[in-house]
């Protein structure tokens, strides 16, 4: 049975699409075959997200919102945009001017923030994005142009971060897209699981020894057991943390702390992959058409630039109600059904342990901030890392 059969209950693709996901999948045999017959997964998961023209960051498929593939946070609601626009608006009053957004996704982020900052008159002096996808920078120029054409011109694209930051750094769902390892412990020590090629040409899992900066970041754990190691997370924090004189990391995502991301319940991983708003765990199917995911692990986060600061972590839902999300939502009347309800249903799903609320978490890193962070004033879970 083919990987394609085994869910033919998912939505099926269009005929180009499927041409689309067959030319990436030659290219990442070609890259198996010529690296001996076995790449890393986080090798395979970057072909298939970004490589040009064919990955799934890369091509030009609709990803976000009800026609694409997920939904986030700033997608759902501009709640969530408005929120965190009350957060850096002290910050912007204390001096630090800059905002730099890591994946900007459809812009809708951008556009939000900088209609509340306008609002609150407290508007940076420039928003920047740095995007990897040509694709979605284009999505993103349009969706802000068209939200907000005055404010346009503060938004600027980067091609690679400055060597020197002093800004505020946001990331909303761009820890989980960065390429992972895998693992499986093996005779009690941590075995890599990398991607090879059957003779029929199907991409399948196999083993081999852990290089040594991938068998350091593997805690103890029972025999069998495998899960993801997220080096390219950690190297983008440390990476950060290097370039940051004076601001805030501020990333927001799914995960956990270590405690609980490595779980003896959750001895098959954190691996999860996204079509069309349905959920498995197959990423070799239909490369190129479908997200791949891992959860975060926080506690390694934290640990990643160690000369910043833990300035907080806490669940989504207490960071929106700390930052006044219902206050927000009070400003609409309730015996105003048509505003109101959709409102409300927004931040239901937002706060709710059993939507967003619960799974996703904010962490925040950071030097030298001129303020303190409301976001934090309650429920911080920084003690769990």
């Amino acid at each position: 049975m083919t990987s394609a059969q085994a869910h033919s209950a998912l939505p099926q693709p269009a005929a180009d699409a499927l041409a689309l996901s067959a030319r990436l999948e030659t290219r990442i045999r070609d890259d198996i075959m010529t690296a001996g017959g076995w790449i890393s997964f986080a090798r395979y998961m970057e072909l298939a997200l970004y490589s040009p023209g064919l990955g799934y960051y890369s091509a030009g498929s609709r990803k976000l919102g009800a026609a694409g593939d997920f939904i986030t946070a700033p997608e759902l609601s501009p709640l969530f945009g408005r929120v965190l626009a009350r957060q850096i608006a002290p910050l912007i009053n204390a001096g630090m001017d800059d905002i730099i957004e890591l994946g900007a996704g459809s812009g809708t982020l951008a556009a939000t923030l900088l209609t509340e900052l306008d609002a609150l008159d407290r508007l940076p002096q420039q928003y920047r994005i740095l995007e990897v996808s040509a694709d979605l920078r284009q999505r993103q120029q349009a969706r802000i142009a068209e939200a907000t054409s005055r404010l346009a011109a503060r938004v600027q694209w980067l091609d690679s971060l400055p060597e020197r930051i002093d800004a505020v750094i946001i990331a909303n769902e761009v820890l989980d897209a960065l390429p992972v390892h895998r693992i499986r412990i093996v005779d009690g020590c941590a075995q890599e699981l990398g991607v090879t090629v059957d003779g029929d040409g199907r991409f399948g899992w196999a083993c081999r020894e852990a290089f040594p900066a991938l068998a350091a970041a593997v805690p103890e754990l029972p025999e069998a057991y495998e899960t993801e190691i997220g080096l390219g997370m950690q190297a983008l924090v440390a990476d950060l943390g290097q370039r940051l004189q004076r601001g805030l990391l501020l990333f927001f995502d799914y995960g956990f702390p270590a405690h609980e991301f490595f779980h003896p319940q959750r001895d098959r991983g954190t691996l999860m992959c996204h079509y069309r708003h349905h959920a498995h765990g197959d990423p070799f199917l239909w490369p190129g058409l479908q997200d791949i995911t891992a959860h975060v692990d926080f506690s390694a986060i934290a640990r990643s630039a160690p000369q910043l600061d833990l300035l907080g972590y806490a669940s989504q839902a207490q960071f929106l109600i700390n930052g006044g999300i219902t206050e927000l939502l009070a400003e609409v009347p309730a015996s105003d059904v048509l505003r109101y309800a959709p409102l409300a249903a927004q931040a239901q799903k937002l706060l709710s342990p059993a939507e967003m609320g619960e799974l996703f978490k904010v962490i925040a890193l950071g030097k030298n901030l001129p303020v303190p962070l409301q976001g934090f004033r309650r429920g911080d879970r920084s003690h769990t890392l």
